[in-house]
């Protein structure tokens, strides 16, 4: 007998997430798959949801793809096992581990219908967007949002995936090529993904900007040369560092001020890449672009890139073991997992069990 009751976090309003019992989905299409959830990931944009929401939930009309509005359960970050397929899944069983990639974006038949499918203006994110989420026991989603984990990579691997896809996809999207020298400004969970995809990608100096401590030493770690721009000129330090200004800036925090450094972190004719989420408005002197013939350009999310992330992953980059801090069941999800996240920098990734 399968149980019709499970538990899940709803997000109902800023500040006002509830660990409740829901209905365990079920399947409405042929190509749909159901997932027991084994691992998800708190993302900085679920902090922002909590702290200052909504930003992609759906409220007072309901998402065009999802169909549905708030409350809705939360979590976009996570891997499972394969529990039931509808008729007419082909790419995974029964049985099988996967990792979950969250884009919502118009779909037929078990497949993503635009070729960069994370452009459509309908975007949204499983477990953001409604249609279930990664912070329950079940969760239901098209085939096409499911790929297989390799046999050498935990669940807790497998939810780090969607945050390493964002930090290959700034990479992949920008000019870097092997031995250039690149800056990150953030390090975060994003932020450090980013410092692991610049390494893949062999990048020879990569450059930190972070004013945590536990997340400096993560960075050092993971081996970039760590600033501090609380003890110095963060674009200073790095023009003379790098000899005159790196090839790639990467700006991850989504603070103006930061915008700039990194803007002018970059040599004549480099590139800043823009990967955070923004609440407001930044300004920048566009002079600082034309004069030095300097680039500027946005990222969001990823397309065509899991596979991509799973075989590094297998080569031993984005490890578990260098991003998780903490692991927690859901029950304890309010306290241990979002409001640790924002009052602890020391925290980088959460990885909650439900």
């Amino acid at each position: 007998m399968s149980q019709s009751k499970m538990q899940a976090a709803v997000w109902y309003a800023a500040k006002d997430l509830r660990v409740e019992q829901a209905d365990v989905p079920t399947l409405r299409d042929p190509h749909e798959v159901k997932v027991k959830v084994a691992a998800c990931g708190i993302c900085g944009s679920d902090l922002h949801e909590y702290a200052a929401g909504p930003i992609f939930i759906p409220v007072g009309a309901p998402h065009p793809i999802s169909g549905e509005q708030a409350p809705i359960i939360m979590g976009h970050e996570f891997a499972g096992e394969v529990v039931e397929v509808g008729d007419n899944v082909t790419r995974v069983q029964v049985g099988d581990r996967v990792a979950i990639e969250p884009i919502l974006s118009p779909n037929k038949d078990g497949a993503y219908l635009m070729e960069r499918y994370n452009l459509t203006p309908e975007l949204g994110f499983h477990g953001l967007s409604g249609g279930g989420g990664g912070f329950s026991e079940f969760t239901v989603m098209g085939e096409h949002m499911v790929h297989k984990l390799p046999d050498a990579l935990s669940f807790e691997q497998g939810a780090l995936i969607e945050p390493a896809a964002v930090g290959l996809h700034a990479v992949r999207q920008s000019s870097l090529k092997a031995g250039d020298s690149a800056a990150v400004f953030g390090a975060g969970p994003i932020g450090l993904m980013t410092i692991e995809a610049l390494k893949a990608a062999g990048a020879a100096q990569i450059y930190a900007v972070e004013v945590s401590d536990a997340r400096k030493a993560k960075a050092e770690a993971l081996g970039a040369v760590v600033i501090d721009p609380k003890q110095d000129d963060a674009v200073e330090k790095l023009q003379a560092l790098s000899g005159g200004g790196v090839d790639v800036a990467f700006e991850v925090t989504g603070i103006p001020e930061v915008l700039n450094q990194a803007l002018h972190s970059t040599h004549a004719g480099g590139e800043t890449v823009v990967v955070s989420i923004w609440e407001g408005e930044a300004s920048f002197q566009p002079n600082d672009l034309v004069i030095k013939e300097r680039t500027m350009k946005g990222i969001i999310a990823y397309r065509h890139i899991y596979p991509a992330v799973m075989a590094l992953m297998e080569q031993g980059y984005f490890r578990a073991e260098d991003m998780v801090t903490q692991r927690i069941p859901l029950s304890d999800i309010v306290d241990d997992g979002f409001e640790a996240l924002l009052n602890d920098k020391s925290q980088i990734k959460i990885i909650v069990q439900p």
